[in-house]
């Protein structure tokens, strides 16, 4: 820092600003003294419960999801060039 940022007698103009607002340590980020035990956790409800149930459930069965779509596809392909052996059925041949 040049001597034109510093103050008139020398003191640092930002770190006066930043000692002013800076909070102070909160008590729940301080060290407990030793043999002290832990504070209780306060218990709140939870408030998404089904909606991440609803979410791990699916992403537990995705896997099997697309496993079953690529069977699908499979199985369709399969049934469609089968099926296909070139006879109308709905044609009477008086063409």
């Amino acid at each position: 820092m040049s001597d034109k940022d510093a103050g008139k007698d020398g003191e640092d103009p930002t770190a006066d600003f930043l000692a002013e607002v800076r909070p102070e340590e909160t008590p729940w980020r301080t060290e407990r003294p030793p043999g002290e035990e832990a504070p209780e956790r306060a218990e709140r409800p939870e408030k998404w419960g089904r909606a991440k149930s609803a979410g791990r459930a699916a992403a537990k069965a995705a896997p099997y999801v697309q496993a079953a779509a690529l069977a699908t596809w499979i199985v369709s392909g399969t049934l469609d060039d089968s099926g296909d052996s070139g006879f109308d059925m709905g044609s009477s041949g008086d063409a």
